[in-house]
């Protein structure tokens, strides 16, 4: 059997694919890769089909110990140590150690063949909110790689640039319930500049700030939610739902960043600036 064995899982590794999609109205969460375009790019490079499962790392630490010879892929935040952006033969015995990356978050490991774990509700997916699917990586655990008959793309090198360092900007499009709060709590929404929270994880991405103005005091039923999502708690200050958000909320929803910036809000980090931008109506729709 093909595997690869973790020595060191880091701050948190996890399984990712593509999520449980289409399963909200019966409770089960999406899920699957907070950064979908570096997940997607990383499988593409060893020629992996669509959906395969990859490691998601936050803030690097993994250790990795190649089982047999393997063909990696890693993208996404840019960890030191390891080969970034192509395709890479890594021989039986040799080791990945990934560093913290510079900037970014969360770095994306292929192997071709895709992670073969057994999948849950057709998912091979980590959900840190529900518990469904495999556990966070743990050291000494042995992942198993599956057969790969796609054949590979020819690509050296994707030139695919860093995650920003610097402050990031969202856009926004009104939500459902942009009218509980005044004009000018809008306006601070898309005028003033956030820090990112410690308390940010795969479910949400938490913002400290000024708090938004209410026009409209009370609490919601329980609504569904969606991945992009920024909802307004009793402090004030926005969340922004990542992977492994809620399929439902009872506090107002402002807002909905656009479908093309949630890879970055992914890879924003504690401490981090952030802003939106307004991207008028209609534009952006959120994904479950």
């Amino acid at each position: 059997m093909t595997s690869l064995t973790v020595l060191e899982p880091g701050p948190l590794a996890t399984i990712q694919d593509r999520g449980r999609a289409g399963q909200a109205a019966l409770g089960v969460p999406a899920s699957g890769a907070c950064d979908r375009s570096s997940y997607e790019l990383a499988n593409r490079l060893v020629g992996n089909p669509p959906g395969a499962a990859a490691i998601e790392v936050t803030f690097g630490g993994l250790v990795m110990h190649a089982d047999a010879d393997l063909v990696v892929a890693i993208t996404g935040a840019p960890c030191p140590g390891v080969p970034l952006n192509a395709p890479a033969v890594l021989r039986a015995g040799e080791l990945l150690r990934f560093g913290p990356p510079p900037s970014g978050l969360r770095t994306y490991l292929a192997v071709r063949g895709g992670i073969d774990v057994p999948p849950v509700l057709g998912s091979r997916s980590t959900d840190l909110l529900s518990g469904l699917g495999p556990a966070p990586l743990t050291a000494d655990q042995t992942l198993p790689v599956g057969r790969s008959s796609e054949p590979m793309p020819g690509v050296d090198l994707a030139p695919v640039a860093h995650p920003t360092g610097g402050k990031v900007t969202l856009r926004v499009t009104p939500g459902p319930r942009r009218d509980w709060f005044t004009d000018e709590g809008w306006q601070s929404l898309v005028s003033q500049t956030y820090q990112v929270s410690s308390n940010s994880n795969r479910v949400g991405v938490r913002l400290d700030g000024s708090p938004l103005e209410r026009s409209r005091t009370g609490e919601l039923a329980s609504e569904g939610m969606a991945r992009g999502a920024i909802q307004i708690p009793p402090s004030g200050t926005p969340v922004i739902f990542l992977a492994d958000h809620p399929v439902t909320g009872g506090y107002p929803v402002i807002a909905y960043v656009t479908e093309s910036d949630l890879d970055a809000c992914a890879q924003v980090r504690p401490g981090q600036q952030l802003g939106f931008t307004s991207y008028g109506s209609g534009v952006g729709t959120p994904s479950a």
